[in-house]
């Protein structure tokens, strides 16, 4: 078997490949295909840096003999006719950007059909290598690669940025990469946050308190210099502010602990918890470090979120929307993308690369 893999017989070198990289998602809410799914997910050094001789009998011995069955129960509970939430809401985003950044380059003079997007999975199906391949079969000459984590994370985009690396590893020839490492304080991001959360409250009127739920993280990875939390606190501190939030009625927090060690804190579900004995009529929650809705939001917080609430005496529970398919969120995806893509790509009518220029 060859080592390299083949290249397409011709490539349009002004073509860019647009790669968005989601988590992932089951094939189905069943056991066996969480097992395959979180197998892959926990066997990752990025999101596990627990040593392998110590994590691999952990894992194979326990976690993926209990903890699949109770998964896929909660998987159940939110999958939808069309499939996986994550799965559906990705594949809508790259349809969309297509659309929109078709329209952004025409506007620019630049080709409409001179970008493809295309998306995958950093564990399950679609893969980043299948999304890549695909890329390459449509003639693209280089990869700008848009990780949906808008903080940087060594076990979300980090891994992403490993997840390409190794498909590349095996082409015969490396593109032109570029990654977008993080776009926290985005300006484009923090609106469409902003705006999904004024169109929610005008509908459904305001909150006593607007609780903005990230995803977790060991506090080891803090301590070795892992840039997540402080990009978190900078997200909620400047959509605090666009809001005109005043400091006592928002609060952030993290979400999806796993296992006995440390996390980043404070934890949602504490959160909840004392929000709850206070007796507050209503709390609205965000996952602004989601861009689609997935299981961590419908049913984590969606469902147990407002279960603890309630409990312990709260009054109404409300999940505000992800981004999902909201305009302005593709809009913002638009807007980080363009600056990368000008200085690439080149004017109708200009000359290509010479024929040694090839850059794939």
């Amino acid at each position: 078997m060859k080592h390299y893999l083949p290249e397409p017989s011709s490539v349009t070198p002004s073509r860019i490949g647009v790669l968005l990289i989601n988590m992932g998602t089951p094939d189905a809410p069943t056991t066996p295909a969480v097992r395959r799914y979180l197998a892959e997910f926990l066997s990752d050094p990025r999101v596990i840096e627990t040593p392998r001789w110590l994590w691999k009998p952990i894992l194979h011995g326990v976690i993926l003999r209990t903890r699949p069955a109770k998964s896929a129960e909660k998987y159940r509970q939110i999958w939808t006719r069309e499939g996986s939430p994550l799965l559906v809401h990705t594949q809508t985003q790259r349809d969309m950007l297509q659309g929109y950044l078709g329209e952004a380059l025409k506007k620019e003079g630049l080709p409409a059909d001179s970008v493809v997007v295309e998306m995958g999975m950093r564990y399950g199906r679609p893969s980043v290598a299948r999304a890549i391949e695909t890329l390459r079969q449509q003639g693209c000459a280089s990869l700008l690669v848009l990780p949906l984590y808008p903080q940087y994370a060594a076990s979300t985009t980090g891994s992403s940025f490993d997840a390409v690396a190794a498909c590349l590893q095996r082409r015969r020839f490396v593109p032109a990469l570029k990654m977008i490492g993080s776009y926290a304080d985005h300006p484009a991001y923090i609106d469409a946050l902003k705006e999904r959360i004024r169109k929610y409250w005008q509908r459904e009127g305001f909150t006593e308190r607007l609780v903005m739920s990230f995803h977790g993280a060991p506090e080891q990875t803090r301590k070795d210099g892992d840039p997540y939390y402080d990009e978190c606190c900078r997200t909620a501190q400047i959509l605090a502010a666009q809001l005109g939030l005043k400091k006592e009625s928002w609060t952030i927090s993290f979400q999806s602990r796993f296992g006995r060690s440390q996390w980043l804190q404070p934890y949602t579900f504490d959160v909840l918890a004392a929000l709850g004995k206070k007796k507050l009529r209503r709390v609205d929650v965000v996952c602004p470090g989601f861009v689609s809705d997935c299981l961590e939001t419908i049913e984590e917080i969606g469902i147990g979120g407002k279960e603890v609430f309630q409990k312990n005496g709260g009054g109404e529970f409300c999940l505000i929307p992800c981004l999902n398919d909201f305009p302005p969120w593709i809009s913002a995806m638009v807007e980080i993308l363009m600056p990368e893509l000008r200085g690439t790509l080149k004017p109708q009518g200009a000359p290509m690369l010479a024929e040694g220029g090839r850059i794939f």
